[in-house]
């Protein structure tokens, strides 16, 4: 939704300024070449939003959602000497996003460690400050996510009252 309305935007301030070139005091020379500058402007527009729509966004350019304390890394492929590409999905959004870190040795040890825990326990995996770059190297970056303890079960009893008033002992009356 949020391409679209960037799309609506940049198409309406080349309207404006189709608009004002055409009621500039020019040449018709100079307002027919502002027109076609304007006219070409629309579907550049719309096909660079669409090939940004496939490509995952750098860390460092993610502005909207900087407050964000940890993310669930739905996906990762490292790339080795390239970069590690995430599929992070954070509380407050409706679907994951497809991000890119640079390469770095310790992150992508620290994905790879965390991806084994969370095999190995059934759980997933975070991130933590996902878009800030922290120069804590104690704090890591990927970890996996805490098992989830078992709800506790109540003994079943005649008076529920009685679960409650451990004094009284256990299944005792």
């Amino acid at each position: 939704m949020l391409t679209y309305a960037l799309y609506t935007i940049v198409a309406v301030l080349v309207a404006i300024l189709a608009t004002i070139s055409i009621w500039s005091p020019r040449t018709v020379r100079v307002k027919l070449a502002a027109l076609t500058v304007s006219a070409a402007m629309m579907p550049a527009a719309y096909a660079g939003f669409s090939e940004l729509l496939s490509k995952p966004k750098p860390v460092e350019l993610e502005w909207m959602a900087r407050q964000v304390a940890e993310a669930d890394v739905v996906a990762a492929d490292m790339q080795e000497g390239e970069a590690i590409y995430l599929w992070l999905k954070y509380p407050g959004s409706t679907s994951p996003r497809a991000y890119v870190l640079p390469w770095s040795e310790e992150a992508a040890r620290q994905l790879h460690g965390a991806q084994q825990k969370a095999e190995q326990e059934g759980s997933g995996v975070r991130m933590g400050k996902p878009f800030e770059r922290s120069e804590d190297e104690d704090e890591p970056m990927f970890y996996a996510t805490p098992q989830q303890s078992r709800p506790y079960k109540h003994a079943e009893t005649a008076d529920p009252v009685e679960v409650a008033r451990p004094e009284k002992g256990f299944g005792h009356r």
